[in-house]
């Protein structure tokens, strides 16, 4: 990967609806040469998906939790149930398996605190393997990017 291949994808993410012509002018190649760029940043994995960018709070969800989750022992079969009973969650953006004070940390989307009781109360606290919950709640966004720095 040179410095085009990396001009190309920090301009996708800042704007993944750059057509072809336009990314090759802002990157002093032709069209033909830059839309082969692409295409081989996008074979090789490079370029996953091209994603829009939405304003939660405008579509209602306006909290935002990080919740901090423990589980009652640490099996393979234990970690592997959460890991999919966390995907089946719509409100929840992220779900990463951690190190260090508990196990998994999800950040989830809400409308409210009253939205956020109901996701607990009826569906984390229904999975049987967990031991602690823990929540903060975001005051304010301060640096929010799924930039990758190239």
């Amino acid at each position: 990967m040179d410095a085009i291949d990396k001009k190309i994808i920090r301009l996708l993410q800042e704007n993944a609806k750059l057509n072809t012509k336009e990314l090759a002018s802002r990157v002093g190649l032709s069209t033909s040469p830059t839309f082969e760029r692409i295409k081989k940043l996008e074979n090789a994995g490079v370029i996953a998906a091209y994603h829009a960018e939405i304003d939660p709070a405008l579509l209602g969800q306006k909290l935002t939790a990080f919740i901090q989750i423990s589980l009652q022992r640490h099996s393979q079969e234990l970690i592997n149930s959460f890991k999919e009973k966390a995907k089946s969650y719509p409100e929840v953006q992220l779900c990463a398996h951690v190190s260090g004070n508990y196990d998994f940390l999800l950040k989830v989307l809400l409308s409210d605190m009253n939205a956020y009781h109901q996701f607990v109360v009826n569906k984390l606290s229904t999975f049987e393997g967990i031991a602690n919950i823990q929540s903060s709640f975001v005051l304010e966004s301060v640096v929010d990017t799924h930039f990758v720095n190239v």
